[in-house]
């Protein structure tokens, strides 16, 4: 049999011109074609230890769904994607594929890897188009399970625990599921009509999701307790992380969550369709420099901004966000600020913004991150004119969610005291997974967390014979 021919460059996905995309809040990369997926499925290797799977927080069997694709089989696809991944469409969309499965495909090792999220995206997509199929539903067990949050881990939870048969009730406090995926992705990343259809799905397995109920304030975890037989939380870490620079109460600071959440889910960009304004004004900078930086951002230039910055403390070889996602800002002009924090925001008497000091960095030695630690440099004070800032600092856990439950074990952090494999708390019958416990990460590390919390929640209700935390 003659050996087959790999080409060493994957497809590439078409995308919106730069110039045209900067003006408008439709999605950035468009997707493969057929032909273009079938192409790059035939890159797969089908490796007999597939290392992929590895590199996967959820375990999708990555060379099975490839292979049904490229043999045409998309029903197949769709079925070995979604045995592990109720979320495709996202997670083809928003995964950092790049430092997981596809940093551990062997092809990589030569050639460029396979564009194994690409492909997800494309099969999900896919059987969208043709209409998503439900699996037949399983006998009840007549146990039930309260998650609290509708964002990846929450979802990821109910929807394994639906398909076991137990009863599942999420809890959301916004006015819409999805959490990060609705508030904090914009719609030029991720359309909220897919995670209208993905959160769809979910609920299509049994779960019922109850929107505006706020735990800590409706409810407690113990009154929960009362009435179910299990606990998972999930909700992230919404509460916003500041300077505590002076400047910072001036009307026109936004958090990164403010801001993204008033422009995705409250549909700003759409103003005055919607009325959720965000002020739009000439001069916008950004600090920080992950992926939210990145959104907020790429929001402001579509909002109508003449100029958007990004100040970050470090270089660019130090930006923590998704290479293609600064990759996209730079095309579209957003302007970078490296080695440059921020000491002081000023404003006029109105109260409004007018400005940033800031003073020049240098890097040191490396910090606890394992990247080179800033380091002020004296008397490089200088000004920048803006007219909105935006703070994109990390998150912490919302303290809410802990209300009337002090024996729910916090870190130093705030966040939940949990094991990483099971999810189990040290309150009995409380499970808890994703930001809230490892704080803010991607989309597909709280799925994962969830997943795993999922299992062990429904091997704790089928025989409850482990003991709950090991000393």
């Amino acid at each position: 049999m003659p050996k087959k021919t790999i080409d060493p460059h994957r497809q590439e996905m078409t995308r919106q011109d730069p110039e045209v995309r900067r003006h408008n809040f439709d999605e950035v990369a468009l997707g493969y074609t057929m032909e273009q997926a079938i192409v790059e499925a035939n890159r797969c290797l089908q490796c007999k230890k597939p290392l992929c799977i590895d590199g996967c927080p959820v375990e999708v069997r990555i060379p099975e769904f490839i292979l049904k694709l490229s043999e045409g089989d998309m029903w197949g696809s769709v079925e070995a994607l979604k045995n592990r991944n109720n979320l495709p469409a996202i997670c083809g969309r928003v995964c950092p594929q790049e430092t997981q499965c596809e940093i551990k495909c062997v092809l990589g090792k030569k050639f460029e890897p396979v564009a194994i999220g690409r492909l997800e995206r494309f099969v999900a997509d896919w059987e969208i188009s043709q209409g998503v199929r439900v699996p037949k539903p399983p006998q009840p067990t007549g146990l039930s399970v309260a998650i609290i949050g509708a964002g990846p881990a929450g979802l990821a939870a109910a929807g394994d625990l639906a398909k076991v048969g137990h009863k599942v009730v999420v809890y959301e406090a916004l006015h819409a599921s999805g959490g990060v995926l609705s508030y904090g992705i914009p719609e030029f990343r991720l359309p909220k009509s897919i995670v209208r259809t993905e959160v769809s799905y979910v609920e299509s397995l049994g779960v019922e999701v109850r929107l505006n109920a706020v735990i800590g304030r409706l409810y407690t975890i113990d009154e929960l307790l009362d009435e179910y037989d299990a606990v998972f939380l999930g909700t992230g870490a919404g509460l916003p992380t500041f300077m505590r620079i002076p400047g910072e109460n001036y009307n026109g600071v936004y958090s990164a969550n403010e801001y993204l959440t008033r422009t995705n889910l409250m549909k700003a960009y759409l103003f005055p369709e919607w009325d959720t304004p965000v002020k739009v004004k000439p001069r916008v900078a950004v600090v920080g420099a992950g992926n939210v930086a990145m959104d907020s951002s790429r929001c402001a230039l579509r909002l109508g901004a003449e100029e958007v910055h990004i100040v970050y403390r470090r270089s660019r070889t130090e930006v923590p966000a998704r290479a293609e996602e600064f990759e996209n800002a730079e095309e579209e002009g957003i302007i970078f600020d490296f080695l440059t924090n921020p000491v002081e925001v000023y404003g006029n008497d109105e109260g409004w913004v007018t400005g940033m000091r800031c003073i020049r960095m240098e890097l040191g030695e490396p910090d606890s991150s394992g990247r080179r630690r800033p380091i002020p440099i004296p008397g490089s004070e200088f000004d920048m004119e803006m007219d909105i800032v935006v703070m994109a600092l990390g998150t912490r856990p919302n303290p809410l969610v802990f209300a009337n439950a002090p024996d729910l074990e916090r870190t130093r952090w705030g966040t939940v005291a949990a094991i990483e494999s099971t999810g189990r708390t040290k309150k009995e019958r409380v499970w808890a997974g994703g930001d809230i416990v490892t704080g803010a990460a991607t989309v597909i590390s709280a799925m994962g967390a969830g997943k795993r919390a999922a299992t062990d929640i429904n091997a704790y209700l089928q025989n409850g014979k482990n003991p709950w935390w090991p000393e």
